[in-house]
C-alpha cells in the first residue's frame, strides 16, 4: 500500500438518460446531491457510455476495455447458471486488491451467474445485490428471464451476499443499495487499508417502483415522468446517504468518487407496467436522437461527473470526449499503481487536475448489426437504428456534432473524405476485435438474449 491512496468510490446507474438530472439541463425534478457533486468536481458533457446496453457497458467500464475485448458483447442471459465476464479479465477490483485495497460491491452486477463469473471471482471481497439484468424493487424476482437453460420463463428470486440467497421482501431496493454500502463502510473503517466500493443502481431501469414518498415530491409530473422523476430522486437521496456517512466516518477529503450510467433511457413498454404495448417516454436524452439500443448519441452518451476534494478544482465542465473505459486507468494512475493491464482507455488525471487535453483517438461502439466511430467534431454510425427491431434510418450517418449535437443532418454524402478516413477506421476496428474474439472467446459458451428483452 502506498502512502496517500485515495479510496475509490463508483456510482453507476441504469438506463438514465443524458438530460435526467438537473445539473445536466432538467429543468421538471431536481438532484441536489448529484449537482453538489457536479459543483464541487468536474462535470462532463461528452462522455459516453461504451455500448448501449446493460452488460457490455459494464464489463467496460470494470475493464477499462472495450465490451468485445473484456468478453462481453451483448446482453447477458439471467438464469443461475448463465455464463458472463471471463475469469481472466482483470477489473478495478481484482487489481485495487491485489494492491491492498479493500473492495465492495452493492447493486447490481449483470456479468454472468456462473460461479466464476460472479463478483467474488473478479476481486470482491464483500457482495450485495442481484446477478441478472433487473428485477421487482420489492421482491428482488427477476420475472423477465428462465430461471435455467431452456424455454422456460419461470420467474426466480435474484438477491444475494458473499454469494449466499437471502431474502428482504418488502424492502425498496435503492435504499438497500444505500444501506448496505453504509454497513460495508463502516466495516472498512477498521482496517487501515484503503477501499473500492462499487456502488451499481439499478434505477431507473424497469419495472419502474417508487414508494409514495419519493412520489409525492412531483405530483403535478404525469405518471410516466413522476416515476422516473421519484426513482432518479431515492438514487440521489442514497447517493448523499452514503456521502454522508464517508464524511462522518473521515472518509470524504480522500475519497475519488465517479458517477455516470449505463446506457441512455429506455422506451421499452414493460416500463409502464399497466399490460399495454406502447412505448415509455418518461426518460428523456435531451435534445440528442436516439435512446437505448441505438448507438446514435441518445443510446451512448451520459451525464458524468468526477469528484475529488483537494485534488479536482471545483466547478469545472469539460467537453473532452471521454468514455467509461477511461475510469479504470484513472483510478490506477490516482493510486500510483502502474498499469500492468491491456486496456484501451486512458487516464483523465493530467485533463481534470492540470487541464490538459487528452490525447487524440477515436471511439468506437458495436450492438449486433449496429457500428460507430467518434473521432474529434465527427461521428460514423452504420446501420443505425432509432428504434430496436426497426431497420436502420441510413446504411451510413455521418454528424458533425459540434453543430449538430442532434445527429440531424447526415453530412455523408457531402463530406466524402471524412465519411471513407472514419469508415476505414471503423472496418479495421471491427476485424481487429473479431480476430481477437475468435482467439480469446470463441470457445466459451456464451448465451446472449435478443435486444428488446432485458
Amino acid at each position: 500500500m502506498k502512502k496517500d491512496q485515495p479510496n475509490v468510490v463508483i456510482y453507476f446507474t441504469d438506463d438514465q438518460g443524458y438530460g435526467d438530472l438537473s445539473c445536466m439541463g432538467a429543468k421538471d425534478f431536481s438532484t441536489p446531491v448529484l449537482d453538489r457533486m457536479a459543483n464541487e468536481g468536474i462535470r462532463f458533457t461528452d462522455w459516453y457510455s461504451n455500448s448501449p446496453v446493460c452488460s457490455p457497458s459494464r464489463a467496460s467500464l470494470l475493464s477499462g476495455k472495450y465490451p468485445s475485448r473484456a468478453g462481453v458483447r451483448s446482453i447477458l442471459r439471467g438464469h443461475r447458471t448463465a455464463t458472463g465476464l471471463p475469469p481472466s479479465t482483470k477489473t478495478i477490483a481484482s487489481v485495487l486488491k491485489s494492491n491492498g485495497y479493500q473492495t465492495a460491491i452493492t447493486g447490481k452486477w449483470h456479468l454472468g451467474l456462473k460461479d466464476e463469473c460472479r463478483p467474488h471471482n473478479h476481486g470482491f471481497d464483500k457482495t450485495f445485490g442481484f446477478f441478472a439484468g433487473c428485477i421487482d424493487f420489492y421482491s428482488h424476482i427477476f420475472y423477465w428471464g428462465a430461471n435455467r437453460p431452456g424455454p422456460s420463463l419461470n420467474p426466480t428470486h435474484d438477491l444475494w451476499e458473499d454469494n449466499t440467497e437471502i431474502w428482504k421482501n418488502g424492502e425498496y431496493f435503492t435504499e438497500l443499495i444505500a444501506d448496505k454500502a453504509i454497513e460495508y463502510l463502516r466495516e472498512m473503517k477498521k482496517n487501515n487499508k484503503p477501499f473500492f466500493l462499487y456502488v451499481p443502481f439499478n434505477a431507473p431501469h424497469y419495472p419502474m417502483h417508487a414508494p409514495q414518498k419519493y412520489m409525492d415530491r412531483f405530483p403535478n409530473l404525469p405518471w410516466d415522468r413522476q416515476v422516473m422523476a421519484a426513482m432518479i430522486s431515492a438514487v440521489d437521496d442514497s447517493i448523499g446517504r452514503i456521502q454522508d456517512e464517508m464524511e462522518r466516518l473521515g472518509f470524504a477529503e480522500n475519497t475519488l468518487s465517479f458517477f455516470t450510467s449505463d446506457n441512455g433511457p429506455s422506451r421499452e413498454s414493460r416500463n409502464w407496467l399497466d399490460g399495454n404495448q406502447d412505448p415509455y417516454y418518461g426518460g428523456t436524452a435531451g435534445k440528442l436522437k436516439g435512446h437505448k439500443f441505438s448507438l446514435f448519441d441518445g443510446g451512448i452518451k451520459e451525464p458524468a461527473i468526477m469528484h475529488w476534494p483537494g485534488k479536482i478544482t471545483p466547478g469545472q465542465v469539460s467537453s473532452e470526449i471521454c468514455a467509461s473505459m477511461d475510469v479504470f486507468p484513472t483510478i490506477l494512475d490516482a493510486a500510483g499503481i502502474d498499469k500492468d493491464v491491456n486496456v484501451d482507455g486512458i487516464s483523465l488525471i493530467p485533463h481534470v487536475l492540470n487541464n490538459e487535453k487528452n490525447p487524440q483517438r477515436p471511439i468506437f461502439w458495436e450492438m449486433e448489426n449496429q457500428k460507430a466511430v467518434r473521432k474529434g467534431k465527427w461521428k460514423l454510425v452504420l446501420d443505425g437504428q432509432l428504434v430496436e427491431n426497426e431497420s436502420p434510418i441510413a446504411k451510413i450517418h455521418l454528424s458533425d456534432l459540434e453543430s449538430d449535437p442532434a445527429e440531424k443532418i447526415n453530412l455523408a454524402d457531402s463530406e466524402p473524405e471524412i465519411r471513407d478516413e472514419l469508415h476505414n477506421l471503423l472496418t479495421d476496428w471491427i476485424s481487429g476485435i473479431e480476430d481477437e474474439w475468435k482467439r480469446n472467446f470463441s470457445d466459451l459458451d456464451y448465451e446472449y438474449v435478443a435486444h428488446g428483452m432485458v
